[in-house]
Parts: C-alpha cells; sequence; structure tokens
C-alpha cells in the first residue's frame, strides 16, 4: 500500500506564492504517477497537474499552466506543487493522488489554500 502526506498550504494574497509537498510512503515502486487535484466549495474536483514518478514529463490543467510547477525529488520519495501568482480562483482543498500499479489510487489527507486579500 501507499500512503501520502501532505504539507503546505494556507493563506496568501492574490498575486502570491505557496508550495505544496506531498510525501508516499510504503510500495513507493509500485507508483506510476502522480497528481493533484483540487476541490473548491461547492464545485467538483479537478485536476491540476502530474508527473510520471519515473521521468521528467510533467503537465497541466489549462487553469495553472505557466503559474504553476509540479515537480518531485525521488531521492526525498517527495513531490512538490509550487504555485505562482495565484489568483482567488485558485482557492479550493488541495489533494495529491498517486495511480498505483495493480492497485486503486492512493489520495492525500488534503490541504486548504486560500486567496484572498
Amino acid at each position: 500500500q501507499v500512503q501520502l502526506v501532505q504539507s503546505g498550504g494556507g493563506l496568501v494574497q492574490p498575486g502570491g506564492s505557496l508550495r505544496l509537498s506531498c510525501a508516499p510512503s510504503g510500495s513507493i515502486r509500485t507508483i506510476s504517477i502522480m497528481n493533484w487535484f483540487r476541490q473548491a466549495p461547492g464545485k467538483e474536483r479537478e485536476f491540476v497537474a502530474g508527473i510520471p514518478w519515473s521521468v521528467e514529463s510533467p503537465y497541466y490543467a489549462d487553469s495553472v499552466k505557466g503559474r504553476f510547477t509540479i515537480s518531485k525529488d525521488n531521492a526525498k520519495n517527495t513531490m512538490y506543487l509550487q504555485m505562482n501568482r495565484l489568483k482567488p480562483e485558485d482557492t479550493a482543498v488541495y489533494y495529491c493522488h498517486a495511480i498505483i500499479r495493480g492497485r486503486d489510487p492512493a489520495w492525500g489527507q488534503g490541504t486548504q489554500v486560500t486567496v484572498s486579500s
């Protein structure tokens, strides 16, 4: 099994930056792709960014392209989401997600990001 523990998030003014972290543990070698999703109040959960665990090939939702950067440090077994030029519409609970070979996907506990002046 794989467990995901998130950190980061908080309150930031429009135009500011935040970094989220996600640390998988357990059967890490079974992870194929890791993603970030978010869910705003009253809205469905939506994809934000993703990256294969074994190669550097990130991909992004159009709404965050050019502002957010997903990355990973395999030596530290940690994935990051650097969020720059944040907008009020980025306010949401952000979830780390892992696609695991042969098992159901894993989800992190979620972390609140609030963009407000």
